[in-house]
């Protein structure tokens, strides 16, 4: 490996993908393309719409993903990953391949959990 780990960027990555709900959430734009709030909100049950309100204002602030409001009573509003934000897919794929084998090693080596 050639980083430098005196200049290493991974923490900055990290700071913006990183949260219980932010790859979750990203990965719902990514397969759904636009979507609404409320979907989104009952895509993901088990957060709270605050959590899912700041994570998804941190990710329109970072261009990873769009926020367009309609303006009409009551309010829509639609989230979608920007073209920025899709440079992110290939990095998500390799985390979840990775979490699988991790959680079969564990399963084979009973490492507990």
């Amino acid at each position: 490996m050639n980083i430098d780990p005196e200049q290493c960027h991974v923490e900055e990555a990290l700071d913006i993908v990183v949260g219980k709900w932010k790859p979750i959430i990203l990965l719902y734009l990514l397969k759904n393309g636009t979507i609404r709030f409320n979907e989104l909100k009952r895509s993901v049950p088990n957060i709270t719409q605050k959590m899912l309100t700041k994570h998804l204002r941190e990710l329109e602030e970072e261009d990873i993903i769009a926020r367009k409001v309609y303006p009409q009573v009551p309010p829509k509003v639609e989230y979608s990953i920007t073209e920025y934000g899709r440079s992110l897919e290939p990095i998500l794929e390799a985390m979840h391949e990775w979490g699988t084998k991790h959680q079969q090693h564990k399963r084979n080596n009973n490492v507990p959990s």
